[in-house]
């Protein structure tokens, strides 16, 4: 590993792996205080065309490696983590995967998790370009799979990141609770070399502290209390730790030289924005629901079921689930955008036009921006069905824009 040089000038640059349409490099770019994202990755397996890299260039260009190569719409598993430019802040939205280990650290292949999980990747790339600084998004039942092992992919996470230097902070974010006006939780990992000047000082704090007001997490999301702090510890075999390591992490937690902190905490809830201030004025025709039958078949979908269901061994069930409202209520944050959005099922948006009174689905500025997005983002060519694809799978860009706030002061802490 190459040795962190107390000299080295903390430039604002941002390597951006699983870019999507870009959600990370725009919030960042609303600060305005200097960041460059210096390279990105972004690829869709099995896709015949690449919409959501497309979308990227569209807004940005596209950006050669050290060696003056363009390989930012390629397998990230075949790309030579050597030559992406050296950056200090390595930013991620990965998949959530099952992330058992298939080789003990002893085995000729080295550290090899099942085939495809994308977090061997930012692994690899940490290991290559040792980013002073990573800010990671995924889903927040990461924390709790696999279900027969509850706890076990986090927790194989948080190894490699102890095992490489690091240490990290994590928090569950409900955007609405922020200001925005979708209510999506999403997992946000802020990770750290723990021989950064940021990283002495956070070793001199103490957990409760960095949880209530020191902790990256704390200054970006304030809380109003917290309840009793768990610790357990964890090692930096990641092969082990699939085996054997079990837990119950809470929304909010801490791991420094494999001690883990963890704790449920209360969001300082701020005003949130409303499903019906994101929605436009004189909407196409084509988004409303004319047909009677689709009307009841949206009614069926978000009603309240109980269905008696046979399993493949024979075993009956019942299958439960409770309603949802339909419309979509105009006074509240929306509910979490999907990639399945204003296709014929369940979880789909139906408002009440305002203006017309009569039942639509969203549009896909309306989706653009319940993501915090401008408007038209994706109107890059790409369907509307592909543009609500790319918005489902997007991140909300304001919470980003409050982490770059919180960043910009330990890199000029740094310098």
């Amino acid at each position: 590993m190459r040795e962190y040089k107390e000299k080295l000038e903390m430039n604002k640059t941002i390597c951006e792996l699983f870019a999507g349409v870009g959600g990370f490099r725009l919030g960042f770019d609303r600060l305005k205080t200097g960041w460059e994202t210096i390279w990105f990755s972004q690829w869709e397996p099995g896709a015949k065309t690449q919409w959501a890299h497309n979308c990227y260039v569209s807004h940005y260009g596209d950006l050669p490696d050290n060696k003056g190569e363009f390989h930012t719409n390629e397998d990230i598993a075949n790309i030579n983590k050597g030559n992406i430019p050296d950056h200090s802040l390595l930013v991620a939205g990965f998949p959530c995967q099952d992330y058992s280990v298939a080789h003990p650290l002893s085995s000729a292949k080295g550290i090899e998790g099942k085939k495809g999980v994308l977090w061997w990747q930012i692994r690899d790339t940490i290991v290559a370009k040792r980013p002073p600084f990573c800010i990671f998004e995924n889903v927040d039942r990461l924390l709790k799979s696999p279900a027969k092992q509850r706890g076990r992919d986090f927790g194989v996470i948080l190894s490699c990141i102890n095992a490489l230097g690091y240490s990290a902070e994590w928090r569950v974010v409900n955007a609405a609770t922020y200001g925005a006006s979708q209510r999506r939780k999403r997992v946000f990992i802020f990770a750290y070399r723990n021989d950064t000047k940021y990283g002495r000082f956070m070793a001199t704090q103490s957990p409760e502290d960095i949880f209530k007001k020191k902790g990256f997490m704390a200054k970006a999301f304030p809380i109003t209390g917290l309840d009793d702090i768990r610790k357990t510890e964890i090692g930096s075999d990641p092969f082990e730790v699939s085996c054997h390591f079990a837990f119950d992490f809470k929304t909010a937690g801490y791991m420094t030289l494999g001690n883990i902190y963890t704790v449920e905490v209360q969001e300082a809830e701020e005003p949130s924005s409303l499903l019906g201030g994101v929605l436009e004025k004189n909407v196409n025709e084509h988004y409303y629901i004319t047909d009677n039958s689709r009307i009841a078949k949206w009614e069926y979908l978000k009603s309240a079921k109980k269905i008696l269901r046979k399993a493949a061994n024979g075993h009956e069930y019942v299958f439960s689930e409770g309603p949802i409202a339909f419309p979509d209520f105009l006074d509240r944050p929306a509910r979490t955008i999907l990639t399945s959005e204003a296709t014929l099922n369940r979880s789909s948006h139906i408002v009440s036009d305002p203006e017309t009174g009569k039942l639509r689905t969203l549009t896909p500025i309306e989706a653009e921006r319940l993501q915090g997005f401008d408007d038209a983002w994706t109107d890059t060519g790409m369907s509307e069905r592909m543009r609500f694809f790319c918005m489902g799978n997007a991140l909300v860009v304001p919470m980003i824009t409050r982490m770059g706030k919180v960043i910009d002061t330990i890199i000029e802490n740094e310098d």
